[in-house]
């Protein structure tokens, strides 16, 4: 009988079966290519991560129900992932994979005892931020593709709330969770938020 850690979490008819939500024409940019994105990065940290295949599990499934006007997306994904992955892991490593899926409608840790999942999870929700210290092209790129997400949503309404979104991540002491993401990424993303900020208030 094969045990369930010989079993790979995401294997490739899920990869298909995820790939085709995200590439829903409302997605402009929670998409496949956000996807891409952060699965790169975990290759690139990959020695860093405890679970790494826990880590790809929550990065496919973070956002896989994604509706810009629900309020419960998180919940929604990680919903998804608990019936999706169920008989191909543990019960533990599933609530893992979910706290890491709920934990992106904040970007606040979540409560782990254990030091490696909270590793783990903060270089998670690192990756899925890192877009806000990307090159300021890429950056302008994001905002926009954000704003079609959005494209319900009217003009002064839309300014004043994406403005409050930034500032509260300009208000931390730090917007990124790990040294690396924070050396890589923070110096960058302060600039780009604060530039959007200044574009969305004039």
């Amino acid at each position: 009988m094969t045990k369930l850690k010989d079993q790979p979490l995401i294997d490739e008819p899920l990869k298909r079966q995820l790939a085709e939500l995200y590439r829903a024409e409302d997605r402009h940019y929670h998409n496949l290519r956000h996807i891409e994105a952060m699965l790169a990065l975990a290759e690139d940290y990959r020695a860093l991560l405890h679970d790494p295949d826990a880590v790809e599990a929550a990065i496919w499934f973070h956002d896989a129900i994604y509706d810009s006007k629900a309020k419960d997306n998180e919940a929604q994904s990680a919903a998804l992932a608990e019936k999706d992955l169920a008989g191909r892991t543990d019960a533990e490593r599933l609530s893992r994979i979910s706290a890491m899926i709920l934990a992106t409608s904040t970007h606040q840790l979540p409560s782990f005892d254990d030091a490696a999942a909270l590793r783990d999870a903060s270089l998670f929700l690192d990756m899925d931020l890192s877009i806000l210290g990307a090159e300021p092209d890429a950056f302008d790129a994001y905002e926009r593709a954000v704003r079609r997400e959005y494209a319900w949503v009217e003009e002064p309404m839309w300014r004043a709330g994406r403005s409050t979104v930034l500032k509260s991540f300009l208000a931390r002491e730090n917007i990124f969770h790990t040294d690396e993401f924070r050396q890589r990424f923070e110096p960058q993303a302060r600039q780009n938020i604060a530039r959007s900020i200044e574009a969305l208030s004039g």
